[in-house]
Protein backbone atom coordinates (compact mmCIF):
# COMPACT_ATOMS: atom_id res chain seq x y z
CA UNK A 1 0.00 0.00 0.00
CA UNK A 2 1.31 3.46 -0.87
CA UNK A 3 2.22 5.66 2.13
CA UNK A 4 -0.40 8.38 1.47
CA UNK A 5 -3.32 9.08 -0.84
CA UNK A 6 -3.89 12.50 -2.36
CA UNK A 7 -7.39 13.96 -2.47
CA UNK A 8 -8.16 17.13 -4.42
CA UNK A 9 -11.02 19.14 -2.87
CA UNK A 10 -12.71 21.71 -5.11
CA UNK A 11 -15.10 24.28 -3.66
CA UNK A 12 -15.29 28.05 -3.69
CA UNK A 13 -16.42 27.86 -0.06
CA UNK A 14 -13.60 27.46 2.49
CA UNK A 15 -16.07 26.04 5.04
CA UNK A 16 -17.08 23.29 2.62
CA UNK A 17 -13.44 22.39 2.03
CA UNK A 18 -12.93 22.26 5.80
CA UNK A 19 -16.03 20.07 6.27
CA UNK A 20 -14.62 17.60 3.73
CA UNK A 21 -11.33 17.40 5.62
CA UNK A 22 -13.09 16.99 8.97
CA UNK A 23 -15.65 14.46 7.69
CA UNK A 24 -13.03 11.97 6.52
CA UNK A 25 -10.17 12.86 8.81
CA UNK A 26 -6.62 11.78 8.09
CA UNK A 27 -7.71 8.25 7.28
CA UNK A 28 -11.28 7.54 6.07
CA UNK A 29 -10.92 3.78 6.71
CA UNK A 30 -8.38 1.46 8.30
CA UNK A 31 -7.60 -0.33 5.03
CA UNK A 32 -6.70 2.79 3.01
CA UNK A 33 -3.61 4.98 3.41
CA UNK A 34 -3.66 8.30 5.25
CA UNK A 35 -4.96 11.18 3.13
CA UNK A 36 -3.27 14.42 2.12
CA UNK A 37 -5.58 17.15 0.81
CA UNK A 38 -4.99 19.61 -2.00
CA UNK A 39 -7.55 22.42 -1.91
CA UNK A 40 -8.72 24.39 -4.94
CA UNK A 41 -11.24 27.23 -5.15
CA UNK A 42 -11.24 27.77 -8.93
CA UNK A 43 -11.37 25.64 -12.07
CA UNK A 44 -7.94 26.85 -13.30
CA UNK A 45 -6.46 25.75 -9.95
CA UNK A 46 -8.07 22.30 -10.34
CA UNK A 47 -6.63 21.86 -13.84
CA UNK A 48 -3.19 23.05 -12.74
CA UNK A 49 -3.22 20.78 -9.68
CA UNK A 50 -4.19 17.74 -11.75
CA UNK A 51 -1.38 18.50 -14.21
CA UNK A 52 1.26 18.99 -11.51
CA UNK A 53 0.37 16.40 -8.83
CA UNK A 54 -0.58 12.76 -8.50
CA UNK A 55 -4.22 12.87 -7.39
CA UNK A 56 -5.99 9.68 -6.30
CA UNK A 57 -9.53 11.05 -5.85
CA UNK A 58 -11.26 14.36 -6.60
CA UNK A 59 -14.01 15.72 -4.35
CA UNK A 60 -16.02 18.35 -6.24
CA UNK A 61 -18.66 20.66 -4.77
CA UNK A 62 -21.69 20.76 -7.06
CA UNK A 63 -22.70 24.14 -5.63
CA UNK A 64 -19.48 25.96 -6.54
CA UNK A 65 -19.79 29.01 -8.78
CA UNK A 66 -19.18 29.96 -11.50
CA UNK A 67 -17.87 26.53 -12.55
CA UNK A 68 -20.02 24.03 -10.66
CA UNK A 69 -18.67 20.66 -9.63
CA UNK A 70 -20.99 18.75 -11.97
CA UNK A 71 -19.78 20.56 -15.06
CA UNK A 72 -16.19 20.37 -13.86
CA UNK A 73 -16.57 16.63 -13.33
CA UNK A 74 -17.86 16.11 -16.87
CA UNK A 75 -15.04 18.27 -18.25
CA UNK A 76 -12.41 16.32 -16.29
CA UNK A 77 -13.81 12.98 -17.45
CA UNK A 78 -13.63 14.23 -21.06
CA UNK A 79 -10.26 15.99 -20.94
CA UNK A 80 -8.00 14.45 -18.28
CA UNK A 81 -6.16 11.29 -19.30
CA UNK A 82 -6.74 8.63 -16.63
CA UNK A 83 -8.97 10.98 -14.65
CA UNK A 84 -9.05 10.05 -10.97
CA UNK A 85 -12.37 8.88 -9.51
CA UNK A 86 -14.68 11.75 -8.60
CA UNK A 87 -16.84 12.10 -5.49
CA UNK A 88 -19.45 14.77 -6.09
CA UNK A 89 -21.12 16.79 -3.33
CA UNK A 90 -24.74 17.38 -4.32
CA UNK A 91 -27.25 19.74 -2.74
CA UNK A 92 -30.14 17.27 -2.47
CA UNK A 93 -30.80 13.58 -3.14
CA UNK A 94 -32.93 14.47 -6.18
CA UNK A 95 -29.76 15.73 -7.89
CA UNK A 96 -28.33 12.21 -8.13
CA UNK A 97 -29.33 12.03 -11.80
CA UNK A 98 -27.16 15.10 -12.47
CA UNK A 99 -24.25 13.35 -10.77
CA UNK A 100 -24.82 10.44 -13.17
CA UNK A 101 -24.90 12.86 -16.13
CA UNK A 102 -21.61 14.38 -14.97
CA UNK A 103 -20.08 10.86 -14.85
CA UNK A 104 -19.18 11.13 -11.17
CA UNK A 105 -18.06 7.86 -9.62
CA UNK A 106 -20.00 8.54 -6.41
CA UNK A 107 -22.13 11.27 -4.86
CA UNK A 108 -23.08 12.33 -1.35
CA UNK A 109 -25.45 15.06 -0.24
CA UNK A 110 -24.44 18.25 1.47
CA UNK A 111 -24.45 18.97 4.40
CA UNK A 112 -22.07 16.08 4.81
CA UNK A 113 -22.84 13.04 6.91
CA UNK A 114 -19.29 12.15 8.07
CA UNK A 115 -19.94 8.38 8.02
CA UNK A 116 -21.47 8.37 4.52
CA UNK A 117 -18.78 10.69 3.19
CA UNK A 118 -15.89 8.69 4.69
CA UNK A 119 -17.41 5.45 3.33
CA UNK A 120 -17.76 6.90 -0.17
CA UNK A 121 -14.23 8.34 -0.14
CA UNK A 122 -12.73 5.10 1.18
CA UNK A 123 -14.58 3.13 -1.51
CA UNK A 124 -13.12 5.30 -4.27
CA UNK A 125 -9.65 5.08 -2.74
CA UNK A 126 -9.93 1.28 -2.61
CA UNK A 127 -11.00 1.26 -6.26
CA UNK A 128 -8.17 3.56 -7.36
CA UNK A 129 -5.45 1.93 -5.29
CA UNK A 130 -6.57 -1.66 -5.79
CA UNK A 131 -7.15 -2.28 -2.07
CA UNK A 132 -9.28 -5.30 -1.18
CA UNK A 133 -12.14 -4.38 1.14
Amino acid sequence: MQPTATVLVYSDNAQTREQVRLASGRRPAADVPPVEYLECATLPAVLRTLAEHRVDVCVLDGETAPAGGMGVCRQLKDEVFRCPPVLLLIGRPQDAWLATWSRADAAVTHPLDPVAFADALAGLLRQKLGVDA
